[in-house]
């Protein structure tokens, strides 16, 4: 039996919630109960994996609804994360988001130590640059490389304050934040992955892709550790959601600046300005039941030059979840492999229908189940450039006593172009704002990847 990527998520996906002020009417509808005060909703995270080894831990999000007259909107939301895989990656996180502690202003604020000994690296620009399945694939001898030949090690700090208000027009509001980061970054730590393993299973202690571009200058030698850095946000938003954690119509739409200043940690080299847009619009097709919604999204470099481990960073003034990253991945083109399309500018797509096909009263709370089917898509539109003509092909020394790799195998005459994939997935919902998600996606071209499941928190957009 292969354990790569086995996860018993799925059979112990365990709803606890509990509620710790029991007042509840029936306000407005005889179907579903009005919660007041605290509302707790929790998740155990276990999990295997053949290199990363097991993880365990938990998940916790509270929302506080006062009196119940604003329900379902919340007065505050916290949301804390612990787990850890026994070989060193882990998920730190507390996330605050509250519209009632400043007057007119909503306060968001993220605290996280994300350790990931495994993290996602396939190059730059999409379909410019190959991935091999088999290389990474251990059951194939005759191609097999590495499982981690296209990982790198990091480590990300992150602090972020980000503030939204009302502008004196309808449905318009300001944006304004700041985020503070540092990256660690290496080579994956072949000897912690492969302590207690048998010979066979053992990962060979060879060059990554990560290593290979910076033998050749791909990366330079400033940015391939990482750095701290800070970035400046301001944007203006607009809003006509009816809900905001599964809407049935209107338009949310985010156009936000970030600045990275060289005073602030980056260096003068790496000072940049990336401009993100993003727009999503619900529409309903059957009231409280199917709702068709899509996201249109692009991001790039205004000025400056961004390093490379910020370029998988899509900006948002609200995480859904613990990162915002991609594109490919559960965050953005799900069943494409994670970080496949990375780019300087890139752009994306979703199209979701979502199908509430039952409600029910549960443990004291309101439930209901969504299933959803989708097509994401993105795709680089402004490219990362370098130059490999310093490189001497026929002596580089690829350090692979077999199966060495050729500069075809690495780099591809293919021109980019759109990255698909198709999909479903289910959501449990508690009172409607805890939303435990699971989708399953699969990409339209093999040099995409084979699929992904995903197993996580909220709605994609």
């Amino acid at each position: 039996m292969n354990f790569k990527h086995f996860t018993l998520a799925l059979v112990v996906t365990l709803l606890l919630a509990f509620s710790a002020n029991s007042q509840e009417s029936t306000k407005g509808s005889k179907e579903e109960k009005v919660k007041t005060g605290w509302n707790f909703g929790g998740l155990p995270a276990v999990s295997f994996d053949s290199d990363l080894g097991f993880q365990y831990g938990a998940l916790l999000n509270i929302f506080n609804y006062g009196d119940g007259s604003m329900y379902p909107s919340f007065k505050h939301n916290l949301y804390v994360e612990w787990s850890r895989f026994t070989k060193g990656s882990g998920i730190n996180r507390i996330f605050f988001d509250t519209k009632h502690l400043i007057p007119g202003v909503r306060f968001t604020t993220d605290l996280s130590l994300l350790t990931d000994k495994m993290y996602d690296f396939y190059g730059f620009n999409g379909y410019e640059s190959q991935y091999n399945a088999a290389w990474v694939d251990s059951d194939a001898p005759d191609n097999y490389l590495s499982r981690a030949f296209y990982k790198y090690d990091r480590k990300l700090f992150r602090f972020s304050v980000d503030l939204q208000g009302k502008l004196p027009i309808e449905n318009f509001g300001w944006a304004a934040g700041i985020g503070m980061f540092n990256y660690q970054i290496g080579s994956v730590d072949i000897d912690k992955l492969n302590k207690g393993k048998d010979d066979e299973d053992k990962l060979p202690d060879i060059p990554s892709l990560y290593q290979h571009y910076i033998n050749w200058g791909i990366i330079s030698a400033d940015e391939a550790e990482g750095s701290f850095v800070t970035y400046l946000k301001a944007g203006v938003v607009y809003d006509t959601r009816d809900n905001e954690p599964n809407p049935n119509r209107g338009i949310w739409t985010e156009a936000v600046f970030s600045y990275a200043p060289s005073f602030m940690g980056i260096g003068s080299e790496f000072q940049h300005m990336k401009f993100n847009l993003t727009h999503r619009q619900y529409f309903t097709l059957f009231p409280e039941r199917l709702t068709f919604a899509y996201r249109l999204g692009y991001q790039g470099t205004v000025f400056g030059a961004c390093p490379f481990y910020l370029q998988p960073s899509i900006t948002t003034l609200i995480l859904r979840g613990s990162t915002s990253e991609g594109l490919g991945g559960g965050k953005s083109v799900r069943g494409v492999v994670r970080n496949r399309v990375i780019g300087d500018g890139i752009a994306w797509a979703n199209l979701e229908l979502r199908w509430k096909f039952v409600r029910f009263q549960f443990i004291n709370q309101n439930f209901y189940l969504s299933l959803n089917g989708f097509v994401d898509a993105g795709q680089v539109v402004t490219p990362i450039k370098f130059s490999t003509s310093d490189v001497n092909w026929d002596t580089y020394n690829w350090q692979t006593p077999e199966n060495t790799p050729t500069k075809d195998e690495i780099f591809s005459d293919d021109k980019e172009s759109l990255h698909m994939s198709y999909g479903a997935g289910l959501r449990i919902v508690m009172n409607r704002n805890f939303i435990i998600a699971i989708d399953h996606g699969r990409p339209f071209d093999e040099r995409d990847g084979k699929s992904g499941t995903y197993i996580g928190l909220n709605f994609l957009f």
